[in-house]
């Protein structure tokens, strides 16, 4: 009788609730064979140092029910080659923050090789489905320099897959190098490319690093956007 009673227990018991959050964020940032080791520290830095602005922690602490986000940082060349550098932390006020900043500057880089943005996509799709967060609005930031994708699958198939599961894909297109920057590159138009092919989902936009030191404020921007549901 005890064990029939326990059983039922265990039937009747709710699967055990999602933490929730105001944001789900998997930072997707390029570290393919373009990207040198100067260009990952700026990166890096920018995002750490971004995280922790003022600006940014009000606008998580005021941007949802919770006052708080999950995020991820993943690093990602070819499709052998991502690297999952920050896994899913919360990010709640300043000792957080500054958490996740120690996280994401301590590791050396372990990825390599060509780009692979469509794998990249899947990626960042996959670890929104498996983080235990409940997020009321999910977002992938993804950085690039080029659209170029000669490996994994087509974008537009990747693209449809997230957007269909209710995930928006916003952009960071970087148009410098961090060791000799010199404005837009020749040729091309990123901001088109990123908003033809990588972007999508309800508000989704692309912010733009002109140049090295503007590339914080570029991801601040960015990241105030994101939390406040102000994009496109």
């Amino acid at each position: 009788m005890v064990r029939l009673t326990l059983l039922l227990l265990l039937v009747a018991a709710p699967l055990r609730a999602q933490e929730e959050v105001d944001l789900e964020l998997v930072l997707l940032a390029d570290a393919s064979g373009s990207i040198d080791d100067a260009e990952i520290a700026l990166q890096r830095r920018g995002y750490a140092e971004a995280m922790a602005d003022p600006e940014v922690l009000w606008a998580i602490a005021n941007g949802g029910a919770t006052g708080r986000i999950a995020v991820a940082y993943v690093e990602w060349a070819s499709a052998a080659s991502q690297d999952v550098v920050v896994d899913w932390m919360i990010v709640e006020g300043a000792a957080s923050a500054a958490e996740f900043g120690r996280r994401l500057l301590a590791p050396p880089r372990r990825t390599f090789g060509s780009n692979a943005i469509g794998s990249a996509l899947l990626t960042g799709l996959e670890l929104i489905e498996a983080n235990g967060f409940e997020g009321w609005r999910k977002v992938i930031d993804l950085s690039a320099d080029s659209s170029w994708n000669p490996q994994g699958p087509p974008i537009a198939a990747a693209r449809e897959a997230v957007t269909a599961a209710g995930v928006t894909i916003n952009g960071l297109a970087i148009l410098c190098r961090a060791t000799a920057c010199s404005g837009r590159p020749r040729g091309g138009d990123l901001e088109a490319e990123f908003e033809r092919q990588m972007i999508g989902g309800p508000g989704a936009f692309v912010v733009t690093a002109e140049d090295a030191p503007s590339f914080m404020l570029a991801v601040r921007r960015k990241l105030i956007l994101e939390i406040a549901d102000l994009g496109g």
